[in-house]
């Protein structure tokens, strides 16, 4: 793309708004259309796993083996194809804000075709991973190649990668509000009526598409849920703490497995993904309920009846299986996996309050639910995604205030253990392994941003002149009341102001950062006193 200057980045900053909202419904269609291919094709070869593992309990030892020598050779295949594409690697959710920050770049074609296959086979044959990671950066890399083919700016390049990225969660779960509030509060981190707007349209359209496959159902199908008691809210603050240190162990230990990994020294890259291949064919044979995403054996903890401690062998075998998948770099996601640990561990702790403690049996299902976004919460720091996602995915929207109450108990006590978002830290290692220690980017381009002004901020009430302002930023405009206003000296930044930041690559991460940090520092002052 052209180097643009200045004055071309404000043109067509005011000039895309409507441009990229329409765009964003094209790319909301074609990511629904990838994503629905996907989710056949995955179903389809997961069929086709279950078919093999019949087969072979009836028959010879030989098939067996012959299973276990193809599976070696999918991982190795997967190894070669990771080797020589690495963008491709695991759920590809820290690629995409490694994007977002321009630390990497994607060839969004050949990535777009490999992750398709990798992210097909690895948790169709039986890998501990799930769709929603490779479904959000296939549609990244659509919105990419939109704008590419439309040879859009780079400031509109943005927001097309943004609605695409939610266009593949809306279509993956089936879950459109989740896939616009995954965009504001994990990959942009704030919120402004553009990227509202360009989200929105494409997760409307993608979940159209996925509807029309797939009917309009939530992905998880439990029976009615019955709210709890107000008087029973106190099981909810064990639960919140338990899951809250639960998920701040599993981050531990997927970037340990990681290192784990990288430590093998003599076992070359290409071959590591065929641990994990050689483990699901171990577990197909004895605990197949253990393979894949896990999305069935979340319905069955809401159908059936399971002795605790199998639940707590369950979520032991889960918990190691999935590390192990991951770790190895195969592509595929998180989402699901941790999710059905969460609901293991939720049914689990129902069925202890059901034993001793004279809880009811129809609130077991309520815990079961409320783990998952508890758990979900406590793995990415990211709250309203993880309530939003799993109220979608389960219908169970009558039990909102309950599953508040352990998603911001679950939050507190993870930011009070310090445990970082699991998607900042794969993107940190990423990074790292790329020698980018300190980030920063091409200083000859420049690009717009936009930084909202929150209550408590340490720049509300002040004359522009008065703040000592970042170096390598410039504000060139400031959105107030849906009207732009030129910012002279004297003029006072209000809260709800948009401050237009004009800067170059090189320091906009930083900028932002900084200029984010001033509201955020001011405000938890304003709290504490």
């Amino acid at each position: 793309m052209e180097k643009s200057s200045s004055g071309n980045s404000i043109k067509h900053y005011n000039n895309c708004k409507f441009k990229v909202a329409m765009e964003g419904m094209l790319v909301g269609l074609l990511a629904g259309i990838i994503i629905v291919a996907y989710r056949l094709l995955l179903n389809q070869v997961s069929e086709f796993r279950e078919t093999v593992l019949l087969f072979l309990k009836s028959n010879s030892r030989v098939y067996t083996l012959g299973w276990f020598i193809i599976l070696a050779g999918v991982g190795l295949t997967l190894g070669l194809l990771i080797e020589k594409i690495p963008m491709i690697k695991g759920s590809g959710i820290p690629q995409v804000k490694g994007v977002f920050l321009r630390q990497l770049k994607m060839d969004w074609l050949k990535e777009l075709l490999a992750k398709f296959f990798g992210g097909i086979i690895a948790p169709g044959l039986g890998l501990s991973l799930g769709r929603e990671g490779p479904s959000i950066q296939l549609g990244s890399q659509v919105g990419l190649g939109v704008s590419r083919i439309l040879k859009r700016h780079q400031t509109e390049e943005k927001y097309l990668i943004t609605s695409g990225a939610t266009a593949g969660l809306a279509a993956a779960f089936s879950a459109p509000l989740a896939g616009v509030v995954f965009s504001l509060e994990e990959l942009h981190k704030n919120f402004t009526p553009l990227i509202l707007v360009s989200t929105m349209g494409a997760s409307l359209v993608a979940n159209f598409v996925s509807t029309k496959f797939f009917g309009l159902k939530p992905a998880f199908k439990f029976a009615e849920v019955t709210p709890l008691p107000i008087n029973q809210y106190l099981y909810l603050i064990p639960l919140g703490i338990i899951i809250a240190i639960a998920g701040g162990f599993f981050n531990y230990s997927l970037l340990k497995i990681q290192d784990i990994y990288g430590n093998l020294t003599g076992v070359k890259d290409r071959y590591k993904p065929i641990i994990p291949f050689l483990l699901a064919g171990i577990l197909g044979l004895f605990m197949p309920d253990m393979l894949g995403g896990g999305h069935e054996l979340v319905e069955k903890l809401g159908q059936q009846q399971f002795l605790i401690t199998t639940l707590l062998l369950f979520i032991v075998i889960k918990f190691l299986f999935t590390i192990v998948c991951y770790g190895s770099g195969v592509p595929g996601g998180i989402f699901l996996p941790l999710l059905v640990i969460g609901a293991l561990m939720g049914k689990v702790y129902g069925l202890i309050l059901v034993d001793y403690f004279g809880l009811s049996t129809n609130y077991v299902i309520n815990f079961v639910i409320l783990a998952m976004a508890a758990y979900f919460t406590a793995i990415t720091k990211a709250p309203i995604t993880g309530s939003i996602l799993i109220l979608e995915m389960t219908n169970s929207f009558n039990n909102f205030l309950e599953l508040m109450v352990v998603v911001a108990l679950a939050y507190l006590v993870v930011d009070l253990l310090e445990v970082k978002p699991i998607y900042d830290s794969l993107l940190e290692k990423i990074l790292h392994k790329k020698g980018k220690k300190d980030i920063t980017g091409d200083g000859n381009k420049k690009i717009i941003m936009e930084i909202p002004i929150s209550p408590g901020s340490e720049l509300e009430c002040k004359q522009i002149k008065e703040v000592l302002w970042p170096e390598g930023c410039l504000i060139v405009g400031i959105n107030r009341l849906d009207n732009e206003i030129i910012p002279k000296g004297e003029t006072k930044i209000l809260e709800g102001d948009r401050l237009i930041i004009l800067s170059s690559e090189e320091v906009a991460c930083k900028v932002k950062c900084k200029l984010l940090s001033m509201g955020e520092e001011n405000a938890e002052n304003t709290q504490l006193i």
